[in-house]
């Protein structure tokens, strides 16, 4: 039987939509997709593409600690941007979390992404 448990840290801001920030199952934690959305004011980050992506792997960060995990646990991550002219800014900020061995990934563009985004991220870990 599959066991599976929620994840909702205290910390960070409310989902956008009928989803929660992560499930755990088994030895591995499945993140929903972070957006560049502020805690604090519940509003997209300003800034250009490197703003929005270090502001969505800060909502990244934020679930792997409340897990007690760190960015070395993840195995697994998509990236969604609107734009791949974006790609080489959001690497360099993507390369200063993600550090050694980098985990498996898949960049897609896409049309749109929820509240206007630029950027979307989603990872697995491994615990």
């Amino acid at each position: 039987m599959l066991t599976k448990t929620v994840i909702k840290p205290a910390k960070a801001a409310p989902p956008v939509g009928p989803y929660n920030h992560a499930v755990r199952t088994g030895d591995l934690l499945f993140c929903a997709g972070q957006i560049p959305v502020v805690q604090a004011s519940g509003q997209l980050v300003a800034g250009d593409i490197r703003a929005q992506t270090e502001q969505v792997l800060e909502n990244v960060k934020l679930i792997l600690e409340d897990q007690k995990l760190t960015f070395d646990h993840v195995v697994k991550t998509t990236v969604f941007l609107t734009n791949l002219v974006d790609f080489p800014a959001m690497n360099e900020v993507y390369a200063k979390y993600f550090k050694g061995e980098f985990p498996a990934r898949s960049t897609i563009q896409v049309a749109a992404l929820p509240r206007g985004a630029n950027v979307e991220i989603e990872i697995i870990a491994h615990y």
